[in-house]
Order: structure tokens, then sequence, then C-alpha cells
């Protein structure tokens, strides 16, 4: 029994009956995953029950289950294992079976609403340039060291996670540093994982489909926190007002991050156009490939991070310079000169209210802002006439279209976000719900001298369209329209 008492290692028990010496050859929480030798571990999940799963993980020969609730009628050539929280259990059994991998490397998490993948990957790109073999789990994709893994999940399930981290490890992987999405935390996926540091970026508007209400979503976040050691770190951003809640009875070392007010890491904007802007952070200049507060707020964390973790100033400065942005995020689309085309995943009201004012901050008065804009169906719904509200005050013109509608009617999404929209300026809307022809006509509409804003999507190349993906890329139909336009 010394295997299952290794898996069993730091998970609350209550009983062990049946067969007290199974094989464990693999842990599965899906059904339809289970072969001979695996341990099922029954999760209740937001739509269905792993209980209601058991006979027949057995039936495809599962060796122990691992439950809440204990079946009446149990096979005793199972071993059966209770627990209180299966979905806890599940994280610490998948850490414990594949070594513990987190203890061999630093890991830091990155949560909030916006900016998570940037963080996380320019950390990752950070100490790659700085000599250091790392992995990265991010929304965009996963590697280990140059190795890329395609990402289904912000962040993936513990059998996953555990797995990819374990090879990580068998790579020789000094660092790695992962989104953690607030369902991540609220599901437990992270339980078992020993963190070197976690960041704190922002919270607003999204994921209520989910949380149901913004305490949950904050709960959620702050969870993350409560479970770091004393001997990490904690970095919050002081700017947002949840911040100070992120770390209230937090047991690691807390430090805070500002471009606006006091904190442990400093920084301002110098200058900043379309092509990048200046930093000054903590006393030094540096010149940046990025545009935006909020990429200043996110480079500060970045800096702040790597200074905690050991980094030296001026190297950290250095590689910062050389630094580029993440696919999707302000990415700049298409040749120099021209419209100027911008792609960016901003998909919730305070990343676009983010995304917008930084374009209108540098484009010049005279000049236009496109922005086309859609929201994603069977999410949260609220947020839809918010987002509108915000493109139309913020922009010259705004296209109304589809994004990723999933199950949902496009145009009952459109009417939702149609409906935050004051009638002063509706003059300024129009609705194309095919996304090609909207961001063809965006581009037919610009002089060359306006901005063309394509939003929601990002680095994503599909449009999901009843639980189908399609390929569709923003950037590819974005050149593809300028070189419409162009040759036309």
């Amino acid at each position: 029994m010394d295997g299952l008492k290794e898996i069993l290692r730091g998970i609350a028990v209550e009983s062990i009956t049946g067969n007290d010496n199974p094989e464990i050859r693999n842990i599965e929480f899906d059904s339809r995953k289970v072969t001979a030798g695996t341990l099922f571990i029954a999760v209740k999940g937001t739509r269905t029950d792993g209980h209601d799963y058991i006979k027949n993980a057995i039936d495809s020969g599962a060796s122990a289950i691992m439950c809440e609730v204990l079946p009446n009628n149990r096979d005793t050539k199972v071993c059966w294992i209770k627990t209180n929280d299966s979905a806890e259990a599940l994280g610490i059994a998948c850490s414990n079976y594949y070594g513990n991998p987190s203890l061999s490397m630093k890991l830091v998490g990155v949560t909030g609403t916006n900016g998570k993948t940037t963080i996380a990957t320019l950390l990752y790109r950070m100490f790659t340039a700085l000599g250091y073999k790392c992995g990265l789990f991010s929304t965009v994709c996963n590697y280990v060291i140059d190795k890329e893994l395609p990402a289904t999940h912000t962040t993936p399930d513990p059998g996953q996670l555990n797995r990819t981290m374990a090879e990580m490890v068998d790579a020789g992987c000094d660092y790695a540093f992962m989104e953690v999405s607030s369902h991540a935390a609220d599901q437990k996926r992270i339980a078992g994982l020993k963190f070197a540091g976690g960041i704190f970026t922002n919270l607003t508007h999204d994921h209520l489909d989910y949380h149901k209400t913004f305490d949950n979503y904050l709960r959620a976040k702050k969870s993350f926190f409560d479970s770091l050691s004393h001997d990490a770190f904690a970095l919050v951003n002081a700017d947002d007002r949840n911040g100070k809640v992120m770390i209230q009875n937090c047991a690691a070392h807390k430090y805070t991050f500002s471009v606006k007010g006091m904190a442990d890491f400093r920084c301002g904007i110098i200058e900043q156009d379309f092509d990048g802007m200046g930093l000054r952070i903590r006393g030094e200049e540096v010149w940046t490939r990025f545009i935006g507060d909020f990429n200043a707020s996110n480079l500060l964390a970045v800096c702040a991070a790597s200074e905690l973790l050991g980094a030296s100033r001026k190297e950290i400065l250095t590689v910062l310079s050389d630094l580029r942005p993440v696919a999707g995020r302000l990415e700049l689309v298409g040749p120099p000169g021209g419209i100027c085309a911008i792609v960016d995943y901003a998909h919730t009201p305070d990343a676009l209210l983010n995304v917008i004012e930084t374009i209108n901050r540098i484009r010049k008065g005279g000049n236009q802002l496109i922005t086309v804009v859609g929201a994603g169906g069977d999410r949260d719904r609220t947020k839809r006439p918010k987002m509108a509200a915000i493109c139309a005050e913020g922009s010259s013109k705004v296209i109304l279209t589809s994004d990723n509608p999933r199950t949902e009617d496009p145009e009952r999404i459109i009417d939702e976000m149609e409906a935050g929209i004051t009638p002063e300026l509706k003059k300024k809307v129009i609705r194309i719900t095919n996304r090609r022809e909207a961001i063809r006509t965006a581009v037919m509409l610009a002089d060359n001298t306006d901005v063309v804003l394509v939003a929601g999507k990002g680095h994503e190349p599909y449009q999901e369209i009843n639980g189908v993906r399609h390929h569709f890329d923003d950037r590819e139909e974005l050149r593809e329209a300028l070189n419409i336009r162009h040759n036309g």
C-alpha cells in the first residue's frame, strides 16, 4: 500500500475500504478516460457530478475510487477512499503522483481579470533571456523550454498541469510561470502546488456567468493568495483597490506596485506613440515596444517579480527593452504607414476602456478610431451593453459584430450590446454580423491616417459557432482587408 499512501499524502481521507493494495497506473476524473489500474476521483462539477459515473469507471477497469459519497453497493475488489473534498484531493493526488514537480522549480502564478497572459508570458521570456530554462502555462500557449504545447484552458486540469510540470522538471526547468484563472482557483485545480510567488493585476467585471456575484469572483482570486506559504512573495497592484484585499491574512511576503502612487515598486510613462513608450522604472529610464498605462503596469509587475526572484535591475531593464508584445495584445497588423490596424484580446468593459483610452491618447485629433467589437456567447451577458457603450463613447465609428457566439444567436447578442448605446451615440454605430465583412468594412471606411481596432478575440485562430470551431484569425482577416484596399 506504499504507492497508494504516497498518492494520498496530504489528503483528508475519512476512510479506506475494499481492496487496500490496488495497483495505481494513472489518475482520472473523467470516466471516459479510465483504463485498467486507474484511480478515479469523483468530482462534483458545475454541470456534471463524477459520482454518477463511478460504475462506468469501474466497468472500464478502475482499481480505486475516491469520492465524497460512497455508494451503497460497493465492489470489494476495488479500493474505496472517502474524502470530504474531491476537488482538492484531485489536485493533491495528481501532484503526489507526478512527484510534486512544483517543489523542484520556482513556480509563479499570475491572477487578475486583465494582464495575466502578458505578465506570465513576459516573465517566461525575461528569464529565458537571462539564461534560465523556463516553462509557461498561458491562455495563448504552453511551453516546456521552447517546446510548444497547445493551450485548451487558461489553467489546465490538475492531471495535465502536473504531468506538464513533471516534463518541465525532467527538461531541467528552473522556473515556471502560470496564469491562474478564477475558475481554476475556485475548482481547486492548483491544490497541491507550491508557489514561489503570486501576482495580482486587477479585478474588474468578468466571469459573472460562472461566479454569479462579484464577491464570489473576488473570493476565488483571493483563495490563491490565501494558499501562498510564508516563504513565497505576494505582489499586488496598489492601483486596484482589491489589491489590499488579496493580501489580507496572506502568509507570504507582501509587496505592491503602482504607476499612479506610492508603492514598493513604481514607474511612470515619459512618452509614447504607436511604436512604443518610454518608462521611468524606479528612477531609471527604458524604452519599450509596448503602449498604454495598463502595459506600463504589466511591465512594472514583470520587473518587480523578476527582482523578487533574484535578477539584477540592470539585467532586467536590458531584457525589458527587447521584449515584444504578446500575440493579440495591442498587436499592430499590416505594413507601416497608412492605416494603423490593431488587434486586441480586450473582451471585458475595463479592458476595452484601457485599449481605447490608450489609442485615443496617441492618435492625432483629426484621425478617426473605428472599432470592430462583439461579445462571446454563453458567457456573462451583463457586460455586453457596457462593452458597446464604452466603444461608442470612445470611438469615431463602431461596428458591432459576432465574436464567438457559441450556442447563442449572434443577432441576439448584438441586440443586447446595442441596448447599452444611448440614442445620441447610435448614429456612430452599424451592425454587420459577419465578422469578416465587419473587418473589411472598417478598413474601407478608414482613411490612411485612421486607426482600426478589432477587439475581442486577439490571438484566437478560430470562431466558435454552435459548438464547432471554424478557422478565423482577426490578424489574417485584417491583413487581407488591408491588401484588398491597397490593391483595389
